[in-house]
Order: structure tokens, then C-alpha cells, then sequence
């Protein structure tokens, strides 16, 4: 099967890391256009907001700091050759999980998302901010990590996350293809 045929086939997944591509860029214009210079926006009181900010770093900032063109190389460069292995991958894997499809879409589609940001604005748009603001579990955040709120994330993270809960589902759960019948007597 031809590569394009290949990509005709999985047509359907990669339609859905498009959507999550545009989903994630729509949301990220959102956020600069209507919370850069905002504090807050209190949304669910004691639990999430709406909160800016940019993210030069990786995952939770890591990186943030390094020199370029190391930074570059580490956090655009890796991360567009993954995002070529992951369409490749999805477009002629035999797997038939629809579970494991979708979850390399949503690590496709999110990967590309921060992939844009990176290359056109040097860094990635955050705007999700979850946090507890009460009770024990608040205190025990505070006691170890100095902060009740977990790092701003984006759509492109959530799904990037949620598409890697998929994939490791597909590595634990049984596999009944795999598994050969329990015989009865």
C-alpha cells in the first residue's frame, strides 16, 4: 500500500488531530487576544481558572532556561522529527485498536499544536490553571511542592496526555486478539 493510500485509510484519525490542532490554536489566539495581561478568571471557584501565561521551557517549564540553539534543538527539533514518526506510524501500523488510533491523533494533533507555537512564537500559550484551594489535599500541596496550583497547561497538553492514557491503556489491559479462549468443561 502506497503512502498516500495509507493516509487515505487512517483518514478518519488524522481528521481528528486536525481538530485538536485547530481547537488548540483557536483556544490559544483566544487566550492571547482576551486573558494576556488579565489576572485570573475564576471559573470554578477554589478548583479553576483561566490564568495567561507563556512556557519557553517543556513539560512544566524544564528547559525553559537553556541556552539556544540547544533549547531550539531539544524542544523543535526533536519534537517535529516525533511528530513525523507518530503520522507515519499512524498511517501504516496494522493496528486495528480503535482506542490506540486515537490516542496517537490526540499525541499528533496536541504535538503539532505546541510544535506551531514553538516555531511562531518561541514559546507555547498556557491558560488552563487547576488547582485545590482548601482542606488537606491543599495543604499537603502546599507542604511539598509550595503550591496549590498544578502548572498552566493548554489544550494540546490535555490531549497529548489523554492520547498517552490511551496507548498505555492498550499496554495493560488484557488483549482478548492475543488471548486464547478459557476452555469450559
Amino acid at each position: 500500500m502506497t503512502l498516500a493510500a495509507s493516509f487515505a485509510a487512517r483518514k478518519a484519525y488524522f481528521l481528528f488531530a486536525l481538530a485538536i490542532l485547530v481547537v488548540d490554536q483557536v483556544t490559544k489566539v483566544a487566550a492571547d487576544v482576551y486573558l494576556a495581561g488579565q489576572g485570573a478568571v475564576t471559573i470554578v471557584p477554589g478548583f479553576f481558572n483561566l490564568a495567561y501565561s507563556r512556557n519557553r521551557g517543556g513539560l512544566f517549564g524544564y528547559f525553559g532556561n537553556l541556552e539556544d540553539p540547544w533549547r531550539i534543538l531539544l524542544l523543535t527539533v526533536f519534537p517535529l522529527a516525533a511528530v513525523a514518526v507518530i503520522a507515519l506510524f499512524l498511517a501504516k501500523t496494522d493496528e486495528p485498536d480503535k482506542s490506540t488510533l486515537s490516542g496517537l491523533a490526540m499525541i499528533l494533533g496536541g504535538a503539532t499544536g505546541n510544535l506551531i507555537d514553538r516555531v511562531l512564537r518561541g514559546e507555547v500559550v498556557d491558560f488552563l490553571d487547576v488547582y485545590v484551594a482548601q482542606g488537606a489535599v491543599a495543604e499537603w500541596l502546599l507542604d511539598r511542592f509550595g503550591t496549590t496550583h498544578w502548572p498552566t497547561f493548554n489544550i494540546a497538553d490535555s490531549a497529548i496526555v489523554c492520547g498517552a492514557g490511551l496507548l498505555l491503556l492498550d499496554v495493560i489491559r488484557p488483549d482478548s486478539r492475543k488471548t486464547p479462549p478459557v476452555e469450559r468443561r
